[in-house]
């Protein structure tokens, strides 16, 4: 047993017979003190988060839980629930579509984000905003990741609350990075300026100034927004099996399409 003793290091979980702890807290203790979204903070950062911090993470959270069936991962997770699968695998199906174009907009707004402040070391904020944006168009990237909506336009109704929280909260609590706030809408201000019309910030971009706020890693940020769309999926998938519907596709029956031999 010796060469496989220590085949898995962690500092999540101590699990024993009789006794589970997380991050050293005895679940029977945890049970009785923390909330879901407390229970979220403690595995994934550590620690107890502060009451400002739960409410910001608590609020990211509501906010990205659904987006309706046109979305690629909801309308998945339907469509796969019609397949015979169990709820999980539809659940699954739905996650597997949050990739860098779909649901990877807020990992990516956190990065941009973070490498604007890292450039601040030597020049302006607005410099560094908009030697960054000089960056994406370089790289034949159209837009920017946390801003503009195809549906909600002028304004994406989740984003302004959300920084309005964020606001509020980094006044309560001075751990609370505001500078992601300032950069996120000093951005908005400058698309604008370049463009000559408002992109607003949508929830991507908003989502992304309240991870940073709280110190939450990147690649942390997508995980958490996995987390929140998972809620709607269950949802979703749910709703359609009650339905009696077999192999429901992603088009209508009669639908035609273009068969296209060039």
């Amino acid at each position: 047993m010796s060469d496989v003793a220590d085949w898995w290091t962690t500092k999540i979980i101590r699990m024993e017979p009789g006794q589970i702890e997380f991050r050293g807290q005895p679940i029977e203790e945890l049970i009785k003190s923390h909330t879901f979204t407390q229970m979220i903070w403690l595995m994934v950062m550590g620690g107890t988060p502060s009451a400002a911090q739960t409410r910001l993470l608590d609020a990211a959270l509501v906010a990205s839980v659904d987006h309706g069936p046109q979305a690629p991962s909801i309308a998945a997770s339907r469509m796969a629930i019609t397949c015979g699968v169990g709820i999980n695998n539809a659940i699954a199906s739905g996650v597997n579509m949050l990739g860098d174009v779909h649901g990877g907009a807020g990992e990516q707004s956190l990065e941009l984000y973070q490498d604007i402040l890292g450039k601040c070391s030597d020049r302006s904020l607005d410099e560094a905003i908009n030697q960054s944006l000089d960056e994406l168009a370089a790289n034949g990237i159209q837009f920017v990741p946390g801003f503009g909506h195809r549906f909600h336009k002028p304004e994406d109704p989740r984003a302004l609350p959300l920084m309005e929280l964020l606001r509020g909260c980094s006044q309560d609590d001075p751990s609370i990075d505001s500078r992601f706030a300032d950069v996120a809408e000093r951005i908005q201000d400058a698309i604008e300026q370049r463009k000559g019309k408002r992109i607003a910030m949508n929830i991507d971009g908003a989502t992304a100034a309240i991870y940073g706020a709280l110190g939450v890693p990147a690649t942390l940020a997508r995980g958490l927004f996995c987390l929140s769309r998972s809620v709607g999926l269950t949802a979703h998938a749910y709703e359609q099996s009650l339905s009696n519907e077999r192999n429901k596709g992603p088009t209508p029956p009669h639908y035609r399409w273009t068969y296209d031999p060039n």
